[in-house]
Parts: C-alpha cells; sequence; structure tokens
C-alpha cells in the first residue's frame, strides 16, 4: 500500500475510544477526523464536473456521510443547500466554509437549521430551498438521522422509539411529499436516501433504528415503482456498514469502539468519503439506468 494513504484506510487501522456529551457528537471532536474528500488511494477527490448546473438538497449535512456529500456535490459542480439540527448549527457553518475555500467561492450554499421530526418545519426545509435556489431543485439526499443504542428491548423507551421513526423515516416522507412539484421540473430528478447494513444483519442493540432503516430502503423502492416511469424521478439508497462518523452511539463501550468496523471482510470501519462518492454516483448521469436499488458500502459483507 502507498505511504501517502491515511491509516484510517489501512486494514485492521482500530479508532481510539473516545467520548462526546452530545448525541450525535460534533466532527471537529473526533480524532483521527472523518475523511471527507481523500479517496482511500491517498488522492485528493478530483471532481470532473459530474453535477455542474445542478442543485442539491443535503440533510444532515453538519457532519460525516452528509458533510462528505455537500462537499463532494459542490467540487462537482452543484450548489447546495445544506441542513442540521440547531444544535449543530456551527458545524453547519464550518461546512459551509470548506465548501467555499475548496471551490473558490463559486458554488452557492444556503444553509437551514430545522427540526425535522415536525411535518410543518420538513415543509418549510423545501420552501427556503427552493426560495435560496430560484424554485430550482434536481437532487435530494436524506441522510439525516437519530440513533441511540439500547440493548435490553424492555429498557427502550416509548420516547426514543417514536423519536426515532418521527426522525428518520416520518420526516423522509414529508420530504419527499412536498418535493415532488419541484423535481418534476428538472430535467435530472433524483431522491437518495441513506439507509444501513442493520435492516438486513438485525443489529441488537440498534432496534428502533434497525427498524426505520428498514422502512427507508421499502419506502424507496415503491417510491421508485410510482414515480421513476411516471415523473422520471430516480430513487436509490446507499446503505453504509460501519462508517466513522458522529452518528456511532455514546453507549458503545470502550472494547466496541476499538473494534469498529474490524468484524468485517476488509477488517477496516469505513469512511464518510467512501459512501459520497456513492451519492455522487446515484445523483450523475453515470447511474441513468439504475433506480429503486441498494448500493451496499459495508466493508465486503455480503448481502442477498
Amino acid at each position: 500500500m502507498s505511504p501517502n494513504v491515511p491509516e484510517q484506510f489501512q486494514k485492521g487501522f482500530k479508532i481510539p475510544f473516545q467520548t462526546q456529551q452530545t448525541q450525535p457528537g460534533k466532527q471537529h471532536n473526533l480524532e483521527p477526523a472523518p475523511i471527507d474528500d481523500i479517496t482511500a488511494d491517498g488522492k485528493q477527490y478530483k471532481a470532473v464536473g459530474k453535477l455542474a448546473g445542478r442543485v442539491a438538497l443535503i440533510t444532515g449535512a453538519d457532519s460525516g456521510i452528509g458533510r462528505s456529500t455537500a462537499i463532494l456535490f459542490a467540487l462537482e459542480g452543484a450548489d447546495v443547500t445544506i441542513h442540521s439540527t440547531e444544535q449543530e448549527a456551527e458545524e453547519l457553518r464550518a461546512v459551509e466554509r470548506v465548501i467555499h475555500e475548496k471551490t473558490g467561492g463559486k458554488r452557492k450554499v444556503a444553509t437551514v437549521t430545522l427540526d425535522l421530526r415536525n411535518e410543518m418545519q420538513c415543509r418549510q426545509l423545501v420552501a427556503m430551498h427552493l426560495e435560496a435556489h430560484d424554485d430550482k431543485l434536481d437532487i435530494i439526499v436524506l441522510n439525516h438521522g437519530h440513533q441511540n443504542a439500547i440493548t435490553d428491548i424492555t429498557q427502550l423507551p416509548t420516547e426514543q422509539w417514536l423519536t426515532t421513526f418521527d426522525t428518520n423515516i416520518h420526516s423522509f416522507f414529508y420530504i419527499v411529499k412536498n418535493s415532488i412539484p419541484a423535481l418534476e421540473k428538472s430535467s435530472w430528478p433524483s431522491i437518495n436516501f441513506n439507509a444501513s447494513i442493520n435492516p438486513a444483519v438485525g443489529h441488537p442493540e440498534l432496534l428502533d433504528y434497525t427498524a426505520t432503516k428498514g422502512a427507508i430502503i421499502a419506502f424507496m423502492r415503491a417510491l421508485s415503482n410510482q414515480v421513476v416511469g411516471a415523473k422520471g424521478i430516480r430513487c436509490n439508497a446507499v446503505a453504509p456498514g460501519p462508517i466513522w462518523t458522529p452518528l456511532i452511539p455514546a453507549t458503545m463501550t470502550e472494547d466496541s469502539i476499538k473494534a469498529f468496523g474490524t468484524s468485517v471482510p476488509m477488517e477496516r470501519a469505513g469512511q464518510p468519503v467512501e459512501v459520497a462518492t456513492c451519492f455522487v454516483f446515484l445523483a450523475s448521469a453515470d447511474s441513468s439506468y439504475i433506480s429503486g436499488q441498494v448500493i451496499h458500502v459495508n466493508g465486503g459483507v455480503v448481502i442477498n
């Protein structure tokens, strides 16, 4: 392996144990930092204008996969609306600064902080995006999510169950429903979902999260069958395995953190950029004949 390849991409890399008081954690506190725009060969991501002239709405863009996706989309030529909750507003502004730095200020970036558990705020998100980008919407990436590990179903609070569903799947329905009229006007529309490996393997500590991720995949497939022919809107999902992001539950033990990712065939955790490149693919002309599908980015775990 080239000496220029960051150690995070190397087989057997173990993430140092660390905890944060907030959930989800803040990306700027993670050490080593998740990788946004360096590919696994150690090279800077090279954009070629795959999304030039397009406008994207990306939720949960303050950190991890959402942050990397927003950066790569902007590098590929897209103007973007990036979203987070108010608690992550500082992180979101940092993403905006990074995009402006990396694109020389050529890309328009609108920032929105809303609690998407609320249908009215989901409608507001779409409205704010359209106002910021002259009613243009080509690409949606629904990436936001809530995750908290509970090992015993009898100890899983009903409030947490409802919060996870409101965040991870109900909001997706609200946003998609209110975005369809704008997407129908696009010459290259796509809706892209961040799912998970967990519905395929049945994560025992994440009952509510796993259930919502399975619902996302089912929703995506049914939605594709409804809109890809009638409206020309392609719908796909990415299902990551163990990815080094601030979404990892603060409740994970030291042993779990140190072993994070090493149980998959590639024997390492993935990096956000390795998922974000899939979102670039699904939003671009490279995937013109793909809809209703799931791309499994999980370090080699075979999913049938």
